[in-house]
């Protein structure tokens, strides 16, 4: 019985995983109606911010090493946000309202991100940062008369085409200089050292340890959790994102910048990326696939839970990571030896990583024949619509 309460640990530490994953990606459909397909590859990136800020630690010395992974969450929910507001400001934004279209580029940027990761350097990070300054910045000095232009999307177009060549060429120009021209990370995986306090065990509690990576998380998701739900029910930004998931019209009339919202919304679901993506890289390897990994596990949260709710999310990714560690670990075996054969011919079967997330997923087609609109039904603007 120890082992099945050892597992029921672990298994509500992948869910606080799961939960840290799939909490933005519930913000982003919930209040905006967009499904971001790219939301594994930013918690890939979060991963490998905390992997570049542990080398910045290390030569420090051990004393301030041990502190480096503070920095790497505030630092991993940082620079994720701010790809997410450069993805919804250059790409989602025009795509409101067409979730085909925007499944497709959501999916293509994830691609851009896992390939940019596996070859990305000094070079291509100033042929990147051009693009982004010309892109973004030539539209703003362009006279308010030809903006009102009928062709000013066209322009707007061969603006970012032009800003994209430039690019290129720099990139092209400086290719031969190998300072500049070698990946930073590469197609293989590296690892992430913990430090030492989160490393080994909290202490143990009727003889079940308490390891202490899986018992930050699950703090951590705690904490995240009550500050989003406070962000959202007391900030004067929350409410402003409440206001416009109700009634975007009404709100741009009372004076709410609803692009502003928008950027906001798409930053604190990319940031929420970020941290799990820095939670996940102390329970294994970080790698460019790393995200694709996780993308399918966070969705089956948000059908489970019902789309764009915090409170499903929470118990559909914490029943989904139960379910998965009791029943993948095998533990169910050593803990009843004697059940009938039977079950035990079934529980054999799942008794795998990826056989579980098989039973989950003839769970889930189960429980939906039921509940269409899993657990709980969906609010947003995508109702309304």
């Amino acid at each position: 019985m120890d082992l099945v309460l050892s597992q029921l640990l672990d298994g509500v530490s992948i869910g606080s995983v799961l939960l840290l994953a799939a909490t933005g990606l519930a913000i982003v459909f919930g209040l905006m109606g967009v499904i971001n397909l790219a939301h594994g590859e930013l918690m890939m990136i979060g991963a490998y911010v905390t992997f570049v800020v542990q080398n910045l630690f290390r030569p420090l010395g051990e004393g301030l090493f041990q502190l480096y992974y503070p920095v790497a969450l505030v630092a991993a929910f940082l620079v994720t946000a701010v790809v997410g507001v450069v993805l919804e400001k250059t790409l989602i934004r025009q795509l409101y309202g067409r979730p085909l279209e925007t499944l497709l580029a959501t999916w293509g940027v994830s691609l851009i991100l896992i390939q940019l990761v596996r070859s990305v350097s000094l070079a291509m990070t100033l042929g990147v940062a051009l693009t982004v300054v010309v892109g973004l910045l030539v539209p703003r000095f362009i006279p308010a008369g030809i903006k009102r232009k009928a062709f000013f999307p066209y322009l707007r177009g061969v603006i970012w085409i032009a800003a994209s060549a430039a690019g290129l060429a720099l990139i092209n120009g400086v290719s031969g200089v190998r300072f500049l021209s070698s990946p930073w990370f590469g197609p293989r995986n590296i690892d992430v050292t913990a430090p030492k306090w989160l490393s080994g065990s909290w202490g143990n509690i009727g003889g079940i340890e308490l390891p202490g990576i899986r018992i930050f998380i699950i703090i951590l998701s705690a904490v995240l959790l009550a500050a989003v739900a406070w962000f959202l029910s007391k900030s004067v930004w929350g409410l402003r994102i409440r206001s416009v998931t109700q009634n975007r019209e009404m709100s741009n009339c009372l004076g709410i910048p609803t692009d502003s919202v928008d950027s906001i919304t798409f930053g604190l679901g990319s940031g929420l990326a970020g941290v799990a993506g820095c939670a996940i890289a102390l329970l294994g390897s970080v790698g460019p696939n790393l995200g694709a990994s996780y993308i399918v596990s966070c969705f089956m949260v948000i059908v489970l839970g019902g789309v764009g709710n915090l409170v499903g999310t929470v118990i559909a990714s914490m029943l989904l990571g139960i379910i998965q560690s009791i029943i993948g670990s095998g533990s169910l075996l050593i803990a009843f030896p004697d059940m009938p054969g039977a079950a035990r011919a079934v529980v054999e079967f799942f008794a795998t990583t990826s056989m579980s997330l098989v039973l989950i997923f003839i769970f889930i087609i189960a429980f939906l024949q039921f509940r269409p609109s899993g657990m709980f039904p969906q609010k947003g603007r995508s109702v309304e619509a």
